[in-house]
């Protein structure tokens, strides 16, 4: 079991390297796209939002699917789909055909985004520590090897039909390699234990009732636990759910700006060529990456809030470095504080959505990971109508606001116990045991 546990995991740590990476390439490409297409910078920002919703439909509809069929179904096919979809906007010559083309990847992306996290949600839980951090910073070592493959594609002059092609097709590769070591789908759900059932054998652990010991929850979890605990009621679920959405919303806008805005900020307002552009994109992804390597241990030690608060402040500041720079340079080491700060804020959420309920672990994180990623996705779509008032660079003062806003608004995480993990879990133990 423990064996065929870290296959797990390296799989999951590859459809995460993969989804960032063929994100990475769309970003990269986004100036030759726009520029093949024949379209403006308001234009993109509008075609933007298809992407954001049609990553939200994805969401929203493999987010339960998920829970039905099991990830090992569903991260194989959108991960297979999104590779394919990353064609389409390579081949777009107009605005209508690169909207279509918008639409169809970013439900691609979507669907694999739900189902690897919540794949990533099963294989920490059978760990017993946080481990979520870690598989997003993978998705951020994607970037980065977009930003260096992208780069050096572009020096070639190679088109952006010819690469994308190339990638979607290295895509598909990697789907089949990975996918027979994705977990098998859990056993269905006990019926919930009473307290006569505890009483005829032994008395289910702390451990047993909750996804992580109490010092590394998402929220502070109450030891002394009832029967009424072990259930809360389903009222109470979703405005949490929602409350982690909304932090999700904010926290991923500001992210999204610099998936969408980074290459052609440098390149817009500071006049940088094409491939140290996309190294504003590269800087931003390393940071995330090493940020988000360490945010583990941090959450273990010091907690969630600490992490979104401190870490959104710092955001902030090399966000509006970013926007008053004068200096390539500058401008790049202000897009590295930026990912720093902003890297271990939204595996939180993910994790903390994902852990509320076993049964339920796909719909909670399309719920979060949704609202999130239209953010990401749609909310930088804003940024492109605001060009026409504003320079980007001070545009970029929008998403410097958000980070203060979640920066003051952390406590969230601490708010109310974690609902207890399903009765069904310490069976499942004593089945199979995980690693501690």
């Amino acid at each position: 079991m423990e064996k065929s546990l870290r296959a797990a995991r390296i799989a999951t740590f590859g459809f995460f390297t993969l989804n960032g990476f063929v994100m990475g390439m769309w970003v990269v490409h986004i100036p030759t796209v726009e520029h093949r297409a024949g379209i403006s910078h308001a234009v993109l920002g509008w075609l933007l939002l298809l992407l954001g919703g049609g990553a939200f439909a994805g969401m929203q509809l493999v987010g339960p699917l998920t829970d039905r069929l099991g990830a090992r179904k569903v991260v194989p096919a959108s991960a297979a789909l999104c590779s394919a979809a990353l064609i389409l906007p390579g081949l777009a010559t107009e605005a209508w055909t690169l909207a279509l083309a918008m639409l169809v990847f970013g439900f691609g992306n979507g669907c694999l985004d739900v189902s690897m996290n919540t794949h990533a949600v099963q294989v920490e839980r059978r760990y017993e520590r946080p481990i979520m951090s870690a598989f997003h910073a993978f998705f951020s070592v994607g970037g980065v090897l977009a930003a260096l493959v992208g780069a050096r594609t572009l020096s070639w002059d190679w088109s952006a039909a010819l690469t994308l092609t190339s990638i979607s097709v290295f895509g598909l590769a990697v789907t089949v390699l990975f996918t027979p070591a994705l977990l098998r789908p859990e056993p269905a759900h006990a019926p919930e234990t009473t307290a006569d059932e505890a009483g005829a054998g032994r008395e289910p652990s702390p451990a047993d009732r909750q996804p992580f010991p109490a010092d590394r929850q998402p929220f502070p979890a109450d030891r002394k636990s009832s029967p009424a605990d072990q259930k809360p009621p389903r009222a109470k679920t979703p405005s949490r759910i929602w409350a982690l959405a909304v932090l999700a919303f904010m926290l991923m806008l500001c992210e999204g700006v610099a998936n969408d805005w980074s290459v052609l900020g440098l390149r817009e307002v500071l006049d940088a060529p094409a491939a140290t552009a996309a190294l504003a994109y590269g800087a931003f992804s390393t940071a995330m990456t090493i940020g988000r390597l360490l945010t583990d241990r941090v959450a273990a030690r010091f907690g969630p809030v600490a992490i979104v608060r401190y870490g959104t402040a710092l955001g902030a500041l090399g966000l509006t470095v970013v926007a008053l720079s004068p200096w390539i340079p500058l401008a790049l080491a202000g897009w590295t504080v930026f990912g720093i700060g902003l890297s271990g804020s939204v595996p939180q959420l993910f994790s903390a959505a994902g852990h509320a309920d076993q049964g339920n672990a796909g719909a909670n994180v399309s719920r979060v990971a949704g609202l999130g990623y239209l953010g990401m996705l749609a909310g930088p779509a804003i940024i492109g109508p605001m060009t026409h008032f504003i320079p980007l660079n001070l545009a970029f003062f929008l998403p410097v606001v958000f980070c203060v806003i979640a920066a003051s608004a952390a406590r969230i995480l601490r708010t109310g116990p974690v609902a207890a993990a399903p009765a069904a879990e310490p069976a499942q133990a004593a089945a199979g045991g995980r690693p501690a």
